[in-house]
């Protein structure tokens, strides 16, 4: 079973590369976001490696790093999610994104990638929602988790809906909720809506 693989940059389509180790050309099929930043033809490259085997074919799946590679296998979990759809989503969302998405049961998010209509966006967001790789040690996971916020969940709801109904994307909205019950744990609702308004402000300004 092959792990990892290193050698030069051969070429590089829309969904692979073809690496060259010791003059073994390998096809190894990649999300666009390691693709665009694997590097150019010519340079060398290290990609870990996923292999499918089926009847018909052996399929390689590199990845940049090995937080991507455990949410492809994460992704996979799901029903009606193939390495296909899993490589899409993971080209379409960082893995902070895609964290951020599930702990906020952002569907729209999930929907941006080819292959994902609202049927398996809400299956996504629903059966990863305590399943979020423990990796992802921010306050975005810690908030998603229940009993480890520190604010009860009808607080951080509240603010979390009048954000939203002010305008600002669900997912953003989510974010800074659950920055500022991390820091302000004894913080009523008013306040929570206040220092989010306040985050979510210095963010737009340093965009």
């Amino acid at each position: 079973m092959i792990g990892k693989l290193k050698g030069l940059i051969d070429s590089i389509t829309n969904n692979h590369v073809i690496l060259d180790v010791n003059g073994v050309g390998y096809i190894i099929i990649c999300s666009a976001r390691t693709l665009r930043n694997i590097g150019a033809v010519g340079e060398a490259a290290t990609l870990r490696i996923e292999t499918h085997v089926r009847e018909d074919a052996i399929n390689l799946f590199g990845f940049g790093d090995a937080m991507e590679q455990d949410w492809f296998k994460l992704l996979t979990t799901v029903q009606g999610v193939g390495a296909k759809v899993a490589l899409a989503i993971l080209g379409s969302l960082s893995p902070e994104q895609l964290a951020q998405a599930i702990a906020s049961q952002d569907k729209s998010a999930m929907a941006q990638a080819d292959g994902v209509g609202p049927k398996l966006a809400l299956r996504l967001v629903t059966e990863l929602k305590d399943k979020i790789p423990a990796f992802m040690s921010t306050p975005i996971r810690l908030a998603a988790s229940g009993s480890a916020s520190p604010l009860p969940p009808s607080l951080s709801g509240d603010a979390l809906s009048a954000l939203i109904n002010l305008g600002y994307r669900r997912a953003e909205a989510f974010a800074a909720v659950a920055s500022v019950s991390q820091q302000n744990p004894d913080a009523k609702l008013n306040d929570i809506i206040r220092l989010s308004l306040a985050e979510l402000s210095r963010k737009d300004s340093a965009a």
